[in-house]
Parts: C-alpha cells; sequence; structure tokens
C-alpha cells in the first residue's frame, strides 16, 4: 500500500487524519481537493506532499477538457501556483511543482492530448523516484545503527510521510529488516501526535518493537543513557545545513548534542533548498489555534485563550551530526557536501 498512489484517473491517498483508529483510502478528482488534502493533512511529510501536488496538477489536466493547447496550458500554470501556496514550509512541494512546469510549457508537446499524457507520466516518475530515493537513503543510514541499539525518532518521517517506505523511518525500517535488535522510542510530537498516532501504527506494522514518550521526556531518556542515536526528518534543508522539522525537534537536537547522541536528519536531496542561505530564511507556517483548544474536538483550553501554534522549528546546523541522503551522509561542512549533493 501506498500512502499516495494513482489509481483509475483519480488520485487515491491514506487519509492521515483517521490513522491510528482507521484505515481509509480518500480517492481525489479535482485539483483544488489536492490543495484541502494538503492544507488539512489528509496528506503530510514533505515527499508525499510534493507527489500529491505532481498528481494534483495531472488531475488538472483531466479537469480542463479544452482541445486548445494554449488555453490548457495557461489553466495548468494557473492551478500550478495554486498547489504551490498549499503549504509555505516544505520544499518538496514547490520542487514537484518547479519540476512539472517545464513539461506544461515545454515546446515539444503537440496536443493538449499529449500534454495531459506527459504530466502524468512526469508525476509517476516522481513517486516512483521517490520510492527508490528512500530505499537507498535507508541503506546509508542503516550502517549508522547497531544491533542492541535504541532510536529516539520525532514526527512520522516512513512510509505515510512519503509515497512508501520513509525517510528516518526508512532507516529504521531497513535496520530492523537487516535483523538488528532494535528499540524504538517515539515522540508523541505535539499537537497533531504524529508521532504516537502515526510512528507507532507504522512500528505495529512492521513489528519494530517501540515505546511512546512525552515530547517532554526526550532528555531524560537521553541523560539516563537510554539513548544512541537520533533520526528526524526535515521539511527544508538550508545551503549551510540549517534545518526546519516537525516544532519540537529543535530542542530535540539541542539534548543530543548536551548529551553526547549523534543525531541525524534524514532527508532526499529534492529537500535540500540552495537557494535558502540560512534557518533563518525558512517560513514557518503556523496553523490554526483549534490544533492546541480542541484537539480532535476534545475542549482542553478556554476558547478565549490566545494561542501561538508554530508548525516547525528550525535546527541550526550545529547541533546536526551528518544529513542522510541517497547520496550518502553529509557531514560538515555542510556548504560543500548539500552542494556537491544537488549537483
Amino acid at each position: 500500500m501506498r500512502s499516495v498512489e494513482w489509481h483509475n484517473d483519480r488520485l487515491c491517498m491514506i487519509d492521515q487524519r483517521k490513522l491510528p483508529w482507521d484505515l481509509e483510502l480518500v480517492d481525489f478528482a479535482t485539483y483544488e481537493s489536492v490543495i484541502e488534502a494538503i492544507q488539512n493533512m489528509t496528506v503530510r511529510g514533505a515527499p508525499a506532499i510534493g507527489a500529491a501536488a505532481a498528481f494534483g496538477l495531472a488531475l488538472a489536466a483531466q479537469q480542463n477538457s479544452t482541445h486548445d493547447l494554449d488555453l490548457l496550458r495557461r489553466y495548468l500554470n494557473t492551478a500550478a501556483q495554486e498547489l504551490r501556496r498549499a503549504r509555505p514550509t516544505a520544499v518538496n512541494l514547490m520542487w514537484a511543482i518547479d519540476r512539472m512546469l517545464p513539461i506544461v510549457n515545454s515546446s515539444d508537446v503537440a496536443s493538449a492530448s499529449d500534454l495531459r499524457d506527459a504530466i502524468l507520466t512526469e508525476a509517476q516518475v516522481i513517486a516512483e523516484e521517490d520510492v527508490a530515493i528512500n530505499k537507498r537513503m535507508a541503506e546509508h543510514g542503516a550502517a549508522l545503527i547497531k544491533d542492541g541499539d535504541t532510536i529516539l525518532h520525532h514526527c512520522n518521517t516512513g512510509m505515510l510521510a512519503t509515497v512508501d517506505y520513509g525517510t528516518a523511518l526508512g532507516v529504521i525500517r531497513m535496520a530492523h529488516e537487516q535483523g538488528k535488535k532494535i528499540h524504538v522510542l517515539l515522540d508523541e510530537t505535539r499537537p497533531r501526535m504524529q508521532g504516537a498516532r502515526l510512528s507507532a501504527w507504522e512500528c505495529k506494522q512492521f513489528g519494530i518493537p517501540f515505546d511512546i514518550i512525552p515530547d517532554t521526556a526526550s532528555g531524560y531518556f537521553m541523560h539516563r543513557g537510554e539513548v544512541n542515536i537520533v533520526l528526524v526528518g526535515a521539511d527544508r534543508v538550508a545551503a549551510n545545513g540549517d534545518t526546519a522539522n516537525k516544532i519540537g525537534t529543535y530542542q530535540v537536537a539541542v539534548l543530543a548534542k548536551e548529551n553526547g547522541i549523534p543525531f541525524h536528519p534524514t532527508v532526499p536531496t529534492s529537500t535540500v533548498d540552495l537557494k535558502i542561505a540560512s534557518g533563518a530564511e525558512i517560513p514557518i507556517e503556523e496553523r490554526d489555534p483549534a490544533e492546541l483548544l480542541t484537539p480532535y474536538g476534545m475542549a482542553l483550553v478556554p476558547p478565549d485563550y490566545p494561542v501561538r501554534n508554530p508548525a516547525f522549528d528550525v535546527t541550526p546546523a550545529r547541533y546536526i551530526t551528518g544529513i542522510i541522503t541517497e547520496k550518502g551522509i553529509i557531514y560538515p561542512p555542510f556548504e560543500v557536501g548539500l552542494a556537491a549533493a544537488k549537483k
């Protein structure tokens, strides 16, 4: 099963809001519905969002039945810009759209029908590449994990956050499949509980031993010597190695540094944004206060209380041991290694 997949002229995605209670597959027939799914986190995770956006553009091509190639191109360019704005932090969204637009505007395409076919083909290529890239990352990262290790993981970076297999959880899955006896501590990852709901669900599917821990307990387990390595994902990596990831990652990185524990983001090179010099330039999404006031419909806080709800934070490169990519593990100086990996 894939989290994002094209099926019978529709985009099919797992509704991640329903897990772990229900595994529900949802069909999407319009690019506008894909935008809504990205915004409301039916689909989440940088690589999965990128693939969803690419397929969203394929849906846009189907929605417009014109035979006029120029009219279709104008329509698709408008749809592409709307998809691009769906969420601001995850660079894979912009990367996927930027990869699709040269096809939309190519002078080599002879007809509207050919353009529709070419766009869908490219979206499917992006999805297949994601799976292959994840497995290569997993192989590189699994070499860092020793038999008997306990791994601390924040948020969700597995098959649900990608088309399939995963980034940081993909590394953990690969180590488990290699027969290494490992244990995973999963930060619950408030306020949307991606660790407790999604990462735990994935670990359970694959038989990987785990414990869910409060976000506030990471330092406790590190200080007790119960963590050997920290693995996280990322939604954007700046040219200097600063990394934006799910809120709470920064404090985990600081605690790992304090306790002498390796800290490794795991990202495809498509998540590296060399146009941004440092994490200070990464836009941070602020989400609906309701995620804190009434999570899953439960009124935990009076509705008139003020709320700040950033979805991401930035981990400065000085706290990062190495960045696991499909091209290998990149170590400081990150400016050099990241630039080389993007070539």
